[in-house]
């Protein structure tokens, strides 16, 4: 019989560690699912040095606003919108824009164009701009952070961002014409 003890003794044992061991696994893989969850959090996360003041503005050209009469009005450095992924973003996240600074987007083709502010924090004038340069619409002071549509009344092949109240400031009206050039790389 003493032979069968010890036995049963090492069987508990084994019994107990394996016991352990599931449970070990048990926390495991909740644990690294949440390391896991937080390290997907920390890196999709913008760092804080650019979350006060959102993206940095990158001139890429210079637009100038011109009378209907054919005087210089106000000129801006821009920066151009003009694939699908820079036109999505357009100026979302950015916390401040300088008065001579806004956004030009090319778009694909002329037609009544809509637009949002989606997680843009600043307040804009949107301009539309025909074809042929010619402001076809003002929306001026439009809304932050709102999913209403900001449209154009007539077809447009640019659109324009600036900061509220700049058109009011600089004289800029519907009939007015812009010119650009992009900024040699």
């Amino acid at each position: 019989m003493s032979k069968i003890q010890p036995a049963r003794k090492t069987a508990r044992k084994s019994g107990s560690t394996m016991q352990h061991t599931r449970r070990w696994v048990l926390w495991l893989f909740p644990l690294l699912f949440l390391l896991i969850a937080i390290g997907i959090i920390f890196s999709i996360m913008p760092n804080r040095k650019s979350t006060a003041t959102g993206p940095r503005f990158q001139k890429q050209g210079e637009l100038t606003f011109i009378s209907a009469a054919g005087q210089s009005l106000q000129t801006i450095d821009i920066e151009i919108a003009d694939t699908d992924l820079a036109r999505a973003q357009g100026l979302m996240w950015r916390r401040t824009m300088e008065e001579n600074q806004g956004m030009l987007f090319l778009m694909e083709t002329e037609e009544p164009q809509s637009f949002w502010m989606l997680n843009t924090y600043i307040p804009l004038d949107i301009l539309f701009v025909s074809a042929q340069r010619e402001i076809v619409t003002i929306r001026d002071n439009t809304q932050p952070q709102s999913l209403s549509a900001v449209t154009s009344d007539a077809p447009a092949l640019y659109v324009v961002e600036v900061n509220a109240g700049f058109c009011v400031r600089h004289g800029i009206q519907i009939g007015d014409r812009i010119e650009f050039a992009r900024q040699e790389k």
